[in-house]
C-alpha cells in the first residue's frame, strides 16, 4: 500500500500539483487525499482511482497498475498487526513485499531474509534483557517477511555477505552451523545469487556500511534505496541517490568470490564447523 501512495504522489507531482489544488479539482477533501498518498487506508474505491488518473494525465496502464496494488492491499498487509505492537516501525515490509528484485549487502550479520530463527533471536536480543514474547513476536515477524522467497512469483534476490558475518559467531557454534547450512541451501535456489566479500578483498567500495535496493517491474515505479541506523530509517528514491548506491553494489559485488566460488567457500566453512563439534 505504502508504494500506491508513493506513485500517487508522484504522479501528481509530475502533473505540477499541490495536494490542495488536486484535492479541489476532483472535489474531495485535503485529508482523503493526504490519507491516500500516506497509505493511512486500505480500501480505495476503482472510481477514485480512475479521478486521479484522468486529473495527472496518466495512461490506461498505469490506471491498471494502481487498481492492482490498491486490490492486492486488501490481501496483503499482514505486518500491520506487528506495525501496532512497535515491532515494525518503518514501511520496508510493504516495499519489499511488491519488489520484483531486490539487491543486498551486509558487512556484520546475514541478511534478514537469509535469517534462521536461531539466529534472528539471538540479534534482536542484542545481548540484552527483553521481554521472551515481544523477542518471539519479533522472530515470528521476520520469519513470515521471509515468505516473499518461497511465493509463486519471487523477487530475484542477490546478496553479498561479508565474511566478517560468517566468521563471527552469533548465540553458538551450534546456530553458526545450522545458518550456513541453510545459506548452502539457499544459494541453490533459482533466483537467488549469494556471493560472500573475502578478508582478502581489502578496502572496497562498501565499507561506508549495509545496502539494500528494493527494484520494480514497471517503469513508472522507481527503485528505492533502504537506510537503517539506530534511531531511524528512511527511503531514497532520487534517481541520482538509487544511480550511486547501485553503482556501489556493483563495484562491492565485483569484489566478491563467485557464486560458485562462494557455495565452496560456505561448504568449506560449514565443514570447518562441524569438524570443531
Amino acid at each position: 500500500m505504502r508504494r500506491l501512495g508513493r506513485l500517487l504522489r508522484r504522479a501528481r507531482e509530475e502533473s505540477n500539483r499541490s495536494q490542495t489544488e488536486a484535492a479541489k479539482l476532483v472535489g474531495w477533501s485535503l485529508p482523503k487525499l493526504g490519507r491516500l498518498e500516506a497509505a493511512e487506508t486500505r480500501r480505495i474505491k476503482p472510481d477514485d482511482l480512475a479521478a486521479l488518473a484522468k486529473l495527472y494525465s496518466v495512461g490506461a496502464d498505469t490506471l491498471a497498475m494502481w487498481q492492482e496494488l490498491a486490490a492486492q492491499a486488501k490481501e496483503r498487509g499482514w505486518w500491520a498487526k506487528y506495525r501496532k505492537s512497535g515491532i515494525f516501525t518503518d514501511d520496508l515490509p510493504d516495499f519489499e513485499s511488491e519488489a520484483s528484485a531486490i539487491r543486498t549487502y551486509e558487512p556484520q550479520v546475514i541478511p534478514g531474509l537469509l535469517q534462521i530463527p536461531e539466529y534472528a533471536e539471538t540479534l534482536l536480543r542484542g545481548g540484552q534483557a527483553h521481554e521472551d514474547s515481544a523477542i518471539a513476536a519479533s522472530v515470528d515477524a521476520r520469519m513470515k517477511r521471509q515468505q516473499i522467497l518461497h511465493r509463486h512469483d519471487p523477487p530475484s534476490y542477490w546478496a553479498v555477505i561479508d565474511e566478517a558475518a560468517l566468521t563471527r559467531t552469533v548465540g553458538s557454534p551450534e546456530i553458526m552451523r545450522a545458518q550456513i547450512r541453510y545459506l548452502v541451501q539457499t544459494a541453490t535456489r533459482h533466483g537467488v545469487t549469494i556471493q560472500i566479500l573475502p578478508f582478502s578483498a581489502g578496502a572496497h567500495a562498501g565499507t561506508t556500511g549495509a545496502i539494500l535496493v528494493l527494484e520494480y517491474a514497471e517503469p513508472v515505479d522507481p527503485a528505492l534505496v533502504y537506510v537503517e541506523h539506530y534511531a531511524a530509517s528512511l527511503m531514497l528514491e532520487s534517481p541520482e541517490e538509487v544511480r550511486r548506491t547501485l553503482d556501489i553494489f556493483s563495484h562491492v559485488s565485483s569484489s566478491a568470490l563467485t557464486g560458485d566460488q562462494s557455495a565452496e567457500y560456505l561448504r568449506a566453512r560449514l565443514a570447518t564447523l562441524e569438524s570443531e563439534e
